[in-house]
């Protein structure tokens, strides 16, 4: 799957696509749906499936101050791309000369002069343009004059009738149910990134961890989940079962946050290697303990409870 930066320098042959709209945030179960439908009219029309988004998002150009909410940095959220089919993706930088842009400039310059676009799909919600001034209606209204299709798709609910959102899966890991973000995003919520040192005390009581900084990634739910990590090995990731805590360690009188991972039944060194934690469910909240000794009696509790729900559960990749 090639990825292009630049509007401006499309090569040829790669112009002319159907593109899917979005900033496809967690890249959830409804997102799919726009990016499947994107796919069905390309297939159709004989013309590359695309997806075209925006980093940095843009609430983090219009709102700087506001807490981490990212539930797919970069690359995770092109990785789950890509495992959709599309062809291409577009990537914008949103910027503020990109914000001021109207609706019809962004019609105008970006769809039809630099992409040449043959088909547009959007969620009925889609907003774009300085100020939000367009919409999905707008857009098709644009696209009659300029001579390429419009397709907006309805929100996608599941079978209680709740909608599939980004908005949705923040909340349930911000309210420990990750099982819940499961079920929005269609897989387990995944953090992932080079694995930091730590101060080692894990190894002391039998329980070594890999420590991940959280960056910009949506905070869930303090306390211990039980995760799924892939260790990136050449082209290939080897999934271990595992238990982690995300929080502050107050037994320690710790204050920075940190996901702590221990893999179970693996041998090895994992400082500065890539590695994905996807987070399956939430055994307890973080708690302070009188000393190292009701420490390791507890993890030794959760990791066979995590062992027992993860037995129960498929894996997947």
């Amino acid at each position: 799957m090639r990825i292009f930066r630049h509007y401006e320098e499309i090569p040829a042959e790669f112009r002319g696509g159907v593109i899917a709209l979005g900033n496809f945030d967690g890249v959830h179960r409804g997102h799919q749906v726009v990016i499947g439908e994107a796919m069905r009219h390309a297939r159709a029309l004989g013309r590359p499936a695309a997806v075209m988004t925006f980093e940095p998002h843009p609430r983090r150009l219009f709102q700087p101050d506001q807490p981490p909410f990212t539930l797919t940095p970069l690359r995770t959220k092109t990785h789950h791309i890509e495992a959709l089919g599309v062809d291409f993706i577009y990537l914008q930088h949103f910027d503020r000369a990109f914000a001021a842009f109207t609706a019809e400039q962004f019609v105008d310059v970006v769809l039809c002069q630099g992409l040449a676009v043959s088909h547009v799909v959007v969620g009925d919600d889609y907003m774009f343009g300085a100020r939000r001034s367009g919409s999905a209606a707008v857009l098709k209204e644009m696209a009659v004059s300029r001579g390429f299709g419009v397709t907006s798709v309805p929100p996608v609910h599941d079978q209680d009738g709740s909608v599939f959102s980004s908005t949705r899966a923040r909340k349930a890991l911000v309210e420990a149910r990750p099982q819940e973000a499961t079920h929005v995003l269609g897989r387990p919520w995944e953090i992932e990134g080079r694995v930091e040192h730590g101060d080692k005390r894990g190894r002391t009581i039998g329980f070594p961890t890999a420590n991940l900084a959280l960056g910009d990634y949506q905070r869930p739910a303090a306390g211990v989940y039980a995760i799924r990590a892939g260790v990136d090995q050449g082209a290939q990731t080897r999934w271990f079962d595992g238990v982690a805590n995300y929080g502050r360690r107050p037994t320690f009188d710790k204050t920075d946050e940190l996901l702590e991972v221990h893999l179970f039944d693996f041998d090895g060194d994992l400082y500065h290697q890539h590695l994905r934690v996807q987070m399956i469910d939430f055994l307890r909240p973080e708690r302070t303990f009188s000393g190292l000794d009701a420490l390791k009696a507890q993890i030794i509790a959760d990791a066979e409870q995590a062992r027992i729900i993860l037995a129960a559960q498929p894996a997947g990749n």
